[in-house]
């Protein structure tokens, strides 16, 4: 996985080059903040093709909660040849996935108490449908001038379609955590991993990325994800990768 390997070798590039390097943004103030981003790649010639990746996280800040709402989607559209040699569009790749969070703020910085809710519906995934519901306690585990390390943990519920039309449910254990590195006044390295346990199967997911400012409201952002499941069925595979490049405008 080449793009795994580039990601996470940059920041440390980056910060040998750099030197010191601007502190973690500060706390955003009491009310909403929201980002969107957006990518997509067209191809012609030989290969005929487009795919567009986009997201929006939407976060607000009260004096005792923090709530989070993220709607991300992913689609691929691929020419194809059939059997009489006439060409039509098919679709490769559909995925959308919607997610709420809120979080209770206790005594000490960066202490909660969390509720969130998460759906993701994959028409060409090992699970077609697959959403959570779950409760725990949230802390930073690690914080230093530039970079933070953040954790969750807590159980779940879960439900699950199968691509075979079977349906799962049963309780989880969720574990999650989160690493913020600024590498300068315009860089930022991330990784977010979720690992979902459950009685027939364990549910990951992950992002490596690395922002960079265009300017005070634009940002270029180079990520790599997967999307791992350990029990699937026969003919599909236990991990999806995607790497993308997008743009994301905050406000």
């Amino acid at each position: 996985m080449p793009m795994k390997s580039s990601l996470l070798v940059t920041p440390l590039a980056l910060t040998l080059l750099c030197g010191s390097a601007a502190a973690i943004d500060a706390p955003p103030p009491y009310g909403w903040s929201t980002s969107a981003e957006l990518g997509a790649i067209s191809t012609s010639g030989n290969t005929v093709g487009t795919s567009v990746t986009g997201k929006i996280d939407a976060k607000q800040e009260l004096p005792d909660f923090s709530n989070e709402y993220i709607l991300a989607g992913y689609f691929k559209d691929e020419q194809i040849t059939n059997e009489d040699g006439s060409k039509s569009r098919q679709r490769s790749a559909q995925r959308y996935s919607v997610s709420g969070k809120t979080a209770y703020k206790l005594m000490e910085d960066n202490d909660r108490l969390f509720a969130l809710a998460t759906h993701v519906n994959d028409k060409f995934g090992a699970y077609t449908t697959y959403s959570t519901v779950g409760v725990g306690y949230g802390t930073r585990l690690y914080s230093a001038e530039n970079l933070t390390i953040d954790g969750e943990l807590g159980p779940g519920y879960f439900r699950g379609e199968r691509s075979t039309g079977e349906t799962e449910n049963g309780m989880t254990v969720r574990a999650a955590g989160s690493l913020k590195w600024r590498l300068s006044e315009s860089a930022l390295f991330s990784q977010l991993v979720t690992v979902e346990r459950g009685t027939s199967n364990t549910h990951s997911t992950a992002e490596t990325s690395l922002s960079t400012k265009i300017n005070t409201t634009m940002q270029m952002k180079a990520a790599f994800s997967v999307r791992s499941d350990t029990s699937v069925p026969d003919d599909k595979k236990n991990t999806d990768t995607q790497t993308s490049v997008t743009l994301v405008y905050s406000f």
